[in-house]
């Protein structure tokens, strides 16, 4: 009954050189054991069940055991590919299924082009399930290409892009993936717990590391397709992942394009570790604001303006941000003076109408640093005594 629907199985019969032939070795067969038992049970006229979960295995054995019509009507090949067309590649989730069924049964899975009609049916209807939504939440389709590995994950996303995605339908689908496939690391920002975290290389380390550098590769080039908070969580984690500066820097791009819309708190995110304790390197934060005020410069000289009299409202709005956001890390006993001064200088003073909360940071870090007098004056430069508002003028004379 094998000799008559499996070719595979009689050619080794026949070519073999034993007399009397009691084993023979199937132990390449995709999907193992369990798949050639199935594959067998077909030739014995047995039933059993094909479904999403092993359709995929069944039909790469099927090729493999050579099980095709040239050699038996209505075999094993023709059967399962009549499934696949009929079941899984009708819808989105079974599509999806199958395509991660797929993992474990690379390159044969590819070669009989499973993976590429799973690709294409998913990509085009989570395109339609983008724009035109049969279930609630909208967003339902995002869930459900979580269940990939990243490289399924990337064909699909490209394939998207390919069929004209909207760039923030594609940021959906990344925003959910990135959030799913590294919860730990980038959905907690609050600074609190996750104290059991490793920054060693290890293995899951090493794997995370290549995963968030995929994520970040995979981002549409719309700068500002992303919400800045995201943005800040995925770029605190390629810091502590260490990612490749290629990564980081294409996140402080992204950051900066956009600073205008961050809170102090999303600065923060850049600014500690995951347990709220340790400081990670301010350098992130000096080129974001670097970065923005360059921008803001360039926009200024391109509309005939004068940058250093008179700034834009995103421009003001963001010295606001940066004046608080010293105020929150001038309590760190680690901040040095040099990169206190640094960030403060980096806005220009144009920008600021007034100096009251750059005014409250300083005088927080001179209080927790207990610096010398000359320091003191150096540091003080920064304000604008004629910005002050008259309450913290009254603050400051009963002080003094």
């Amino acid at each position: 009954m094998l000799i008559a629907k499996s070719n595979y199985i009689r050619k080794l019969i026949i070519e073999s050189k034993e007399a009397d032939l009691a084993r023979i070795n199937l132990s390449n067969i995709p999907g193992g054991p369990e798949i050639f038992e199935k594959a067998a049970r077909f030739c014995y006229g047995v039933n059993f069940d094909i479904t999403v979960l092993n359709v995929a295995a069944l039909r790469c054995a099927a090729e493999y055991l050579q099980m095709t019509d040239l050699y038996c009507e209505n075999n094993l090949c023709s059967r399962t590919e009549d499934f696949l067309s009929q079941v899984p590649l009708s819808s989105l989730s079974g599509a999806l299924v199958v395509l991660k069924s797929c993992e474990d049964l690379l390159p044969m899975a590819e070669d009989l082009k499973i993976v590429q009609r799973c690709v294409d049916v998913a990509s085009a209807k989570a395109c339609v399930e983008a724009n035109f939504p049969s279930r609630s939440p909208p967003n339902w389709w995002t869930e459900e290409l979580t269940i990939l590995d990243v490289s399924f994950f990337e064909k699909i996303i490209t394939s998207m892009k390919s069929g004209g995605a909207k760039a923030l339908t594609i940021a959906s689908a990344i925003i959910t993936y990135a959030e799913r496939s590294l919860r730990d690391l980038v959905r907690d920002h609050s600074g609190n717990g996750i104290k059991s975290l490793d920054s060693g290389e290890s293995d899951i380390r090493i794997q995370q590391r290549d995963l968030l550098q995929s994520i970040v590769a995979l981002m549409p080039p719309e700068k500002a397709a992303f919400p800045i908070n995201f943005l800040c969580r995925l770029l605190r984690t390629g810091i502590f992942l260490r990612a490749a500066n290629i990564c980081k820097n294409e996140l402080e791009k992204r950051i900066s394009v956009i600073l205008e819309h961050a809170t102090v708190d999303d600065l923060l995110v850049l600014s500690f570790s995951y347990d709220g304790e340790r400081q990670f390197d301010h350098e992130s934060i000096r080129r974001i604001i670097s970065g923005f005020v360059e921008k803001e410069k360039n926009v200024s000289v391109f509309n005939g303006g004068d940058f250093k009299e008179a700034s834009s409202t995103a421009m003001q709005r963001v010295a606001k941000t940066v004046d608080a956001y010293l105020g929150e890390i001038a309590t760190s006993v680690d901040l040095s003076i040099s990169k206190f001064n640094g960030i403060a200088n980096l806005v220009p003073k144009g920008a600021r109408k007034v100096d009251d909360d750059l005014y409250r940071a300083i005088d927080i870090y001179l209080k927790v640093s207990k610096m010398p007098t000359l320091l003191v004056s150096w540091i003080t430069r920064i304000v604008d005594d004629l910005k002050l508002s008259y309450r913290v003028i009254y603050c400051r004379l009963i002080q003094i």
